[in-house]
């Protein structure tokens, strides 16, 4: 549990603004993260890092010379939002163009893909490297689907290099591949990490077992057995790597390898010690070289007890590459060339947006929107607790927080909207984009998404009535799918998505009210959610843990279900309202 903290929703925001103090002399605070207090050289290609927080020193504590130049910092176990990393990348970009890298997941691949294409966009040359280490979170054969953990530096290591010799960013991105291709890692829990806030872990391993295959975020392992000795560990480790060798790499015997033997949070040092004195011995007997071997805390999961070991085999190359100095403050090897610090306050520009008031009709519209945001937003108050218990019975138990920070941002931006006359349709984009940069994650983005696609449809005009509402639940859902890439069945917020789409356009359709055709939609949306229950997930992070998902139904599509349920009781009210209002006149 974390011991230390004000309030839940704002441990992450807190911990950065902590970090950046105590170490104000090597990086800045940027919007939505924190970048090297050195300006990027120019013609060098700038790396831009990032994930959840709750790793650290994974990923702000890997920011500085021969390492990364910037990192966009999400929400505790939740991606950073697009406009974060947008406005990130753009502190720190040059000419040379931008890499992108971070762990392999949905939340993460979702965002950051957006957000390369705002850069290119703007005429920023952009490259990806996902980093896919974990070799128990998918087959050999699906190494694309696989997880980034610690192998996380190794690859981090190999970018920062290679853009530090000034190659261009398509030699950057090849290094980077070539690294993440060659590095291997293994995990393993001996209990779960809580959710600062929690009074629960995510996840718990029978006594005197441990859990293989655990993720960084709390996903729970893929196989437990009985607890092991650290030299039974070691061979487990090195074991299972070795069943792994990377096909470029024609003999083990003489091989050089990078080590990272990382501790999750509660192992401590001198037991990470114990177990690598074996993993040495193991290494050696192979006839296998352990280059600059790395002990210590590299990505973690709070207070999570466990430890995993990763292996880089290396060439020429990528052996300049990790033996190469750096200095950040978390990471640090050999002595680097002081450079000129940046204004602390230089950043990105960020796009405001601008607000014209709506004719009275259209500002109508947008308080009964903003009301049905704060209707939301109340809503998740109440059930933040319940929705994180069901999201961590197979994922990392985020989706109460981030939905909260999301539902909450969207409420503040609609009453700013509506305070200045807006109409719905502006109300709906504001709230959209507050929300996904808020939230952060795959559901952040999701919703952002659908938000700013009724807004768009709706417009700022006059009282949208019940076909152009219809419509614009229509785009939401393309929006969403477009986006996420789920369709029916795959055990997503989709799947209460489309009923609470379809049933509202055949209600519409049939014209009844669109305060009745709303609630009936919503009947449909709940009733779906519910039957989640029976499915077995196909996306995102609970796909590894199928079984364990079995008989519970997903987060995602029950918070959009109590959430359009909410939006029904503010559309049913707004009617009598109307209605009471005709009357009287």
């Amino acid at each position: 549990m974390s011991y230390v903290l004000n309030a839940a929703a704002d441990f992450a925001d807190e911990s950065a603004e902590g970090f950046v103090a105590a170490h104000a002399d090597l990086v800045r605070r940027v919007t939505g993260g924190v970048a090297r207090r050195t300006a990027t050289a120019v013609g060098e290609v700038a790396l831009v890092i990032g994930g959840g927080s709750g790793h650290y020193p994974a990923f702000a504590g890997l920011v500085g010379p021969g390492l990364a130049h910037a990192a966009a910092m999400g929400n505790v176990f939740a991606s950073p939002s697009t406009q974060q990393i947008y406005t990130v990348a753009k502190s720190v970009a040059t000419d040379a163009g931008v890499l992108l890298s971070y762990g392999n997941y949905a939340g993460d691949a979702l965002n950051f893909d957006l957000a390369q294409e705002r850069l290119r966009a703007e005429g920023i040359p952009c490259r990806t490297v996902r980093v896919t280490d974990d070799i128990y979170s998918a087959a050999p054969h699906e190494r694309s689907k696989r997880r980034g953990i610690a192998g996380d530096l190794a690859v981090f290591r190999a970018a920062g290099w290679a853009a530090a010799q000034g190659l261009s960013l398509d030699e950057v991105a090849a290094i980077t591949e070539r690294a993440n291709e060659r590095t291997r890692s293994l995990g393993i829990a001996f209990s779960g990490c809580t959710l600062p806030g929690a009074e629960e872990p995510l996840f718990t391993v029978p006594a005197g077992q441990m859990a293989i295959g655990m993720g960084i975020h709390g996903e729970p392992g893929i196989e437990v057995r009985p607890l092991a000795t650290a030299d039974e560990l070691a061979a487990l480790f090195v074991g299972g790597l070795l069943g792994e060798v990377p096909d470029d790499v024609a003999d083990v015997a003489g091989a050089r390898v990078g080590v990272i033997l990382n501790g999750l949070g509660s192992v401590k040092a001198e037991e990470l010690y114990v177990v690598y004195r074996a993993v040495a011995r193991e290494l050696t007997q192979r006839g296998i070289v352990a280059v600059d071997p790395e002990v210590g805390e590299y990505a973690t999961s709070f207070e999570m007890a466990g430890l995993s070991l990763s292996l880089l085999w290396l060439d020429d190359e990528l052996e300049a590459a990790w033996t190469s100095p750096t200095y950040t403050p978390a990471y640090r090897k050999g002595s680097v060339e002081p450079r000129e610090a940046v204004d602390a306050d230089s950043e990105a520009s960020i796009a405001t947006v601008d607000i014209t008031a709506a004719a009275p009709e259209a500002a109508a519209a947008g308080r009964v929107v903003a009301t049905a945001l704060t209707a939301i937003s109340e809503l998740i108050d109440r059930e933040v607790d319940e929705l994180g218990r069901l999201d961590a019975i197979a994922g990392d138990g985020d989706h109460g927080i981030g939905m909260q920070r999301g539902a909450r941002a969207a409420r503040a931006a609609a009453e700013a909207a509506v305070a200045h006359g807006a109409g719905a349709g502006t109300v709906l984009v504001v709230a959209g984009d507050a929300w996904a940069d808020r939230a952060g994650g795959t559901s952040g983005a999701l919703w952002g998404a659908g938000l700013r696609a009724v807004g768009g449809a709706v417009g700022d005009l006059g009282k949208p009535d019940a076909l152009t509402v219809a419509t614009g639940i229509d785009l939401a859902r393309e929006a969403v799918q477009s986006f996420g890439k789920a369709a029916v069945g795959d055990k997503t917020l989709v799947d209460a998505l489309v009923p609470f789409a379809e049933t509202l356009a055949a209600r519409v359709d049939e014209g009844v009210p669109l305060a009745t055709a709303w609630s009936d939609a919503a009947a449909a949306a709940t009733a779906a959610a519910l039957a989640t229950a029976d499915l077995l997930p196909r996306m995102g992070r609970a796909r590894t843990h199928l079984e364990k998902s079995l008989g519970t139904p997903d987060p995602g599509a029950i918070s959009l279900a109590l959430a359009m349920t909410e939006v029904a009781g503010v559309l049913v009210r707004a009617q009598e309202d109307h209605l009471h209002q005709k009357e009287q006149a």
